[in-house]
């Protein structure tokens, strides 16, 4: 049974920080390139941030650039985001996504609130 199952959401004043985890089961995590997508009320949802499974290579999205961190652990079936000097823009949930050839799977979300 393939499963992707976010946590650490919550919620955190401007400026704070906080580190999501993905933990994959029931396929081989270390073959499948990982992302992480966010979703707003209203709004389409967004590309936050990937990481290749060969090479470890990563992009971000330009509102996130130099403030969130995208990694891997192989050996732990964990991709993470790490997450820093959140805005109030940053509110929305997080989901994981995994994607390898003409697989895809998703994370059921994990909800990231930012507000004074």
């Amino acid at each position: 049974q393939v499963q992707l199952v976010e946590s650490g959401g919550g919620s955190v004043q401007p400026g704070g920080s906080l580190r999501l985890s993905c933990v994959a089961s029931g396929f081989t995590f270390k073959w499948y390139g990982m992302r992480w997508y966010r979703q707003a009320p209203g709004k389409e949802r967004e590309l936050v941030a990937g990481i290749r499974s060969t090479d470890g290579l990563t992009n971000y999205a330009d509102s996130v650039k130099g403030r969130f961190t995208i990694s891997r652990d192989n050996a732990k079936n964990t991709a993470y985001l790490q997450m820093n000097t959140l805005k109030p823009e940053d509110t929305a949930v997080y989901l994981c996504n995994a994607r390898w050839a003409n697989n895809e799977y998703w994370g059921q979300g994990t909800q990231v609130t930012v507000s004074s």
